[in-house]
Formats: structure tokens, C-alpha cells, sequence
């Protein structure tokens, strides 16, 4: 009865003196999970009402606010219910569908963070076909693509880590995240080098491309007149904020998760909440004070609200 429980549940072990300090712990992820939901949903629902902001990138950046809200979803009720229990626990498919699922939307972060580039570049340096270019079909499919292309590739990792037989039932992390290669009894050999595929896939390969094209628009911008470099850095500075900031955020989890880092209790706990606390509450601060549409919006928001 024990083993099968051993099997069936994996302890999460990356709370510190969780039983001492339970109830500042979910003071604070309760009130950071709210200030998610509220602050994202607010510049979504501004987007999604303000008709001169159908424009897309606008379209991406309630996108990207949504997947920054599904991201804390998947993470945040768990770690609630955790704190306020005896046991940190989780069943493995429990943990496996938590991992897939968080996975697959820091693959869709990766690829919105690209059509959002593409976009401001064809916006700068190709204007003229930017209407032909970025029709409203094509925005509907980059955002299928986005959310459908990470969740089908992870699939099949999901399914060749199924089969691969346990040994260890503890993680060191606070939930299920790349950690979860490490439950293996013998590294797979078929799982390791799909993980190098995912890894170069949805965030390798996104990220260069990202990189090509701020580039791109660095050089022909610094060519072009003063009208030009503004708008460039008007719209692309906020962009690349956010990717810097997301890109520190899966290094972490990839060197120090995934390789096993032997890093102090206490290191681990604080990196691991500025990912949880940190990264989903910047995006909508940025491209709430530094996007200017939406700014504007905003202001009249709250100074309507203020009259009333």
C-alpha cells in the first residue's frame, strides 16, 4: 500500500518552514494571484472594448496578458491549497498535466513574443504592406498556432514520460515544472533528446528570431528619420522589456531546474517566487504605463471612476 502511494504522489519540497510560515504564504500568493487576474484582465477587457485598439498588436498584447492569466491559473490554486496543508503533495498524472500544461504556455509566451515582433516589424520597416500583410486571418491563425502548436509538440512528451518507470518521489520546486525529469529511475534516452527538440523549438529558435528582427529594426530604424526611430522605440522598447524579463525567467528554469543545481533551500524559494510573483505582474505594469493607447485608457479609467 505504501509503494503504490509512493508512486502515485510526488512531495513537493521547495517551501521553507511552510508549517511556521503557512498563513504569510498564502496572504501573499493570494493577494499576488488577484493582482494578476485583475491587473491583466483589465488592460485585456480595455483592448477588447476600445475599438481603436483592434489593431494587432494590440491583439498580441491581450493575448499575451490572457497567457500570463492562464500561466498563474495552473500554478496558483495548487500552491493555496499546498500551504494550507499538512502534506505538499500531488499526484504524478496531477503533476505531469500541471507540467504540460505549463510548458505548453511558456511555449505560447515564446511564440507571441515572436508574431509581436514580426508585427512591429513589418509595421517600421515595411508600412506600406502592412495592411495586405497583417490581415485579420492572419492574425487568427498565429494565435491558433501559438496556444495549438506548444500543447501538440508537449503531447508526445507527455506520453513517452508515462511509460518511464519512477524511482525518486520528491521535487525540490514548489509545483511541476521541467524538475519533473528528475523523478526518472534511468534518464530516457528517447525523452532526452525530444526535450532538446522542445527546448530548441519553442524557445531557442523564438528567441533568435526575435532577436533577428529587433535588430533588423534597430538598423533600419537608426538609418531612417527621427518619426521612424521614435516609433520604434515607442512600441518595441516595452516588447523587449518583457522578453529580457521572460527570457531570465526559462534560463532559471532550465539551468537550475533542469540541470540540478545545487543551490540553498532558501535561493531556490525566492527565485522560484519572483517567477511565480514577479513575471506575471510585469507584463500588464509595462504595456500599461509605456504603451501609450493604453496608458491613455487607462488614465480615463481610473479618472472616471475617481469622478464618480
Amino acid at each position: 500500500m505504501e509503494a503504490e502511494l509512493n508512486v502515485t504522489y510526488i512531495s513537493l519540497g521547495g517551501y521553507l518552514e511552510v508549517q511556521r510560515y503557512r498563513y504569510v504564504y498564502f496572504v501573499i500568493m493570494f493577494t499576488v494571484y488577484i493582482l494578476i487576474i485583475c491587473c491583466n484582465s483589465t488592460i485585456v477587457c480595455l483592448i477588447w472594448i476600445q475599438k481603436n485598439l483592434h489593431e494587432p498588436m494590440y491583439i498580441f498584447i491581450a493575448a499575451l496578458l490572457l497567457n500570463s492569466v492562464l500561466f498563474s491559473t495552473v500554478i496558483y490554486p495548487k500552491l493555496l491549497t499546498d500551504v494550507l496543508s499538512e502534506k505538499q503533495i500531488i499526484s504524478f498524472q496531477a503533476c505531469l498535466f500541471q507540467w504540460f500544461i505549463y510548458s505548453s504556455l511558456t511555449g505560447s509566451e515564446f511564440l507571441l513574443l515572436s508574431a509581436m515582433a514580426y508585427d512591429r516589424y513589418v509595421s517600421i520597416c515595411n508600412p506600406l504592406q502592412y495592411p495586405t500583410i497583417m490581415r485579420k486571418t492572419t492574425i487568427k491563425v498565429i494565435l491558433v498556432s501559438a496556444w495549438l502548436v506548444p500543447a501538440c509538440e508537449l503531447t508526445v512528451a507527455v506520453v513517452l514520460y508515462a511509460n518511464i518507470k519512477l524511482c525518486h518521489f520528491s521535487l525540490k520546486g514548489l509545483f511541476c515544472n521541467t524538475s519533473i525529469y528528475t523523478l526518472q529511475c534511468v534518464r530516457s534516452v528517447a525523452l532526452s533528446i525530444y526535450g532538446v527538440f522542445l527546448l530548441l523549438n519553442i524557445a531557442l529558435f523564438p528567441m533568435l528570431f526575435i532577436v533577428f528582427t529587433y535588430t533588423r529594426i534597430l538598423i533600419i530604424s537608426y538609418r531612417s528619420c527621427k518619426t521612424v526611430r521614435r516609433k520604434a522605440a515607442q512600441t518595441c522598447f516595452p516588447h523587449l522589456l518583457v522578453l529580457i524579463s521572460f527570457s531570465f525567467f526559462v534560463t532559471y528554469d532550465v539551468i537550475v531546474v533542469r540541470l540540478e543545481e545545487d543551490l540553498p533551500k532558501l535561493a531556490r524559494l525566492i527565485m522560484t517566487l519572483q517567477v511565480i510573483l514577479y513575471h506575471p505582474l510585469f507584463n500588464p505594469i509595462i504595456y500599461g504605463l509605456k504603451m501609450k493607447e493604453i496608458s491613455k485608457h487607462l488614465k480615463s479609467l481610473l479618472f472616471q471612476n475617481k469622478s464618480h
